[in-house]
C-alpha cells in the first residue's frame, strides 16, 4: 500500500492566527460586558491595540495563508457564507433588542471570503504588480473614507459610506483587501519554500500546542465563541 505523506503545516501562522483569535474573542467579551451588561471597568490599554490592530494583523495573516494552499475558492465560499449566516442572526438579534446589538453588512468574515474568492484572479501577476496593487487598495480606501452617499447601498461594502452610518463590525473592500494582497505578497517572498522560519523553535510546548490549535480552528472559534462568551456574561451578570 502506497504511503501518503502529511503535509506539513507552518506551525508559526496557526499560531499567530490563534493568538489573533483569543484577542477577538477578549474584544467581543469587554463589549458585552461594557456596552450590553453596562460592568463599569478601567478597560486596560492592551484592550485598545488588540481592537485596533488585532483585526489588520488577522487579514495579513489570511493573505499569507492563501499563497500556501490550492483551495482559495473553496475556502473562500465557506467563509463568505459564514460571514453571511453571522449577517443574518446579528439582523434578527439587532430587530429584537437594537440597543444592544447592531448589524453586520460586511464584516471581517465577508472581506476575508471575498478577498479568497479575488485572489486566483490575481494569482497570476508577478509579486511587485500585486504589491502596487495592494497599495493602490489601501490608498483608495484612505480616499473613499472622504466620501458619503445618500441612504444604505452597495458601496459600504466598498468602503464609501454615508453619513451616520453604523455597523459593529465592518472592513470594506477598501482599504483591507489591500492589506491581504500585502500579505499575499508576504507569502510569495518571507514563505516562498513554503516551510516554516522556526523549524527549530519548541513548538510541541502546551503554550504553542494551544495557540497553534486555535488557529486551526479559528473559523469555528469565531462562529461559536460569541453566543458562548454572552450565556457566560449572561449567567454572571443576571443569574449570581
Amino acid at each position: 500500500m502506497e504511503n501518503k505523506v502529511k503535509k506539513t503545516r507552518i506551525w508559526e501562522l496557526d499560531a499567530f492566527r490563534g493568538i489573533c483569535i483569543i484577542g477577538v474573542i477578549i474584544v467581543h467579551a469587554v463589549y458585552d460586558m461594557t456596552v450590553i451588561f453596562g460592568a463599569d471597568f478601567k478597560v486596560p490599554e492592551f484592550y485598545y491595540f488588540i481592537k485596533d490592530y488585532g483585526s489588520l494583523l488577522f487579514i495579513l495573516l489570511s493573505g499569507v495563508c492563501v499563497t500556501l494552499g490550492s483551495k482559495s475558492i473553496k475556502r473562500g465560499l465557506v467563509v463568505l457564507g459564514a460571514g453571511v449566516v453571522i449577517s443574518l442572526v446579528m439582523a434578527v438579534l439587532t430587530y429584537i433588542d437594537p440597543h444592544s446589538f447592531g448589524n453586520i453588512y460586511f464584516g471581517i468574515l465577508h472581506l476575508l471570503g471575498v478577498s479568497m474568492l479575488l485572489y486566483p484572479v490575481f494569482k497570476g501577476l508577478p509579486t511587485w504588480a500585486v504589491a502596487l496593487l495592494g497599495l493602490i487598495c489601501v490608498g483608495a480606501g484612505f480616499w473613499f473614507d472622504t466620501l458619503n452617499t445618500e441612504g444604505l447601498t452597495p458601496l459600504v461594502a466598498l468602503g464609501i459610506e454615508y453619513h451616520g452610518f453604523f455597523a459593529v463590525d465592518h472592513f470594506p473592500v477598501f482599504p483591507y483587501f489591500g492589506y491581504f494582497l500585502i500579505g499575499a505578497v508576504l507569502g510569495r517572498t518571507v514563505y516562498k519554500k513554503k516551510e516554516s522560519l522556526l523549524p527549530r523553535f519548541p513548538y510541541e510546548n502546551p503554550v504553542c500546542r494551544f495557540f497553534t490549535g486555535c488557529g486551526r480552528h479559528s473559523l469555528w472559534i469565531y462562529l461559536l465563541h460569541q453566543p458562548v462568551v454572552y450565556a457566560v456574561l449572561w449567567v454572571f451578570f443576571k443569574v449570581l
